[in-house]
């Protein structure tokens, strides 16, 4: 039996300053799901975290179970130059491939489209890209990684023409 719930049990909502400590802790499993070692998260443990602060700077998701619990959560930076960015995208990796993930896509690209955004981009981990590839994202080229000093990640883009999600 799936662990993985009913997409249509979860609320997607706006997430609060409140939470910054949980989405901070769900931001670290979901990436140590990804099979880094000790090392590798502990360099990474900055980047991850989500400060109070960073909600006067961007939107933030949580996508809510039916107990209440969050089970995953996305950022999105304003439009600048006609490009809105993701940062970040993270689901509780037991629920990972579930739908959660498509759910908080959905309501981040209505918003990009909502304040105007032309595009989407993002830079993925290399264990994300096949996900954002699912949500129309191509990557277009390389980004340097905010933790790890030499490593390069795909740098993605959705173009959003006019019309729905």
């Amino acid at each position: 039996m799936s662990t993985k719930p009913a997409t249509n049990r979860l609320l997607i909502r706006r997430a609060i300053a409140a939470e910054a400590e949980v989405l901070s802790q769900l931001a670290f499993r979901a990436k140590a799901s990804h099979g880094y070692d000790a090392a590798f998260m502990e360099a990474c443990r900055a980047e991850l975290a989500v400060t109070r602060a960073d909600f006067a700077k961007r939107v933030f998701w949580a996508a809510e179970d039916a107990d209440g619990q969050v089970v995953g959560f996305a950022g999105l930076w304003p439009a600048n130059d006609g490009a809105a960015e993701v940062d970040p995208l993270y689901v509780e990796p037991s629920l990972q491939r579930g739908g959660v993930g498509r759910l908080l896509w959905a309501e981040l690209e209505a918003y990009a489209r909502e304040t105007g955004a032309k595009r989407i981009v993002l830079d993925s981990d290399p264990h994300a890209v096949g996900f954002y590839t699912r949500m129309g994202c191509r990557v277009i080229g390389e980004a340097p990684s905010g933790s790890i000093p030499g490593r390069m990640l795909p740098h993605m883009e959705k173009v959003l023409g006019s019309g729905g999600r």
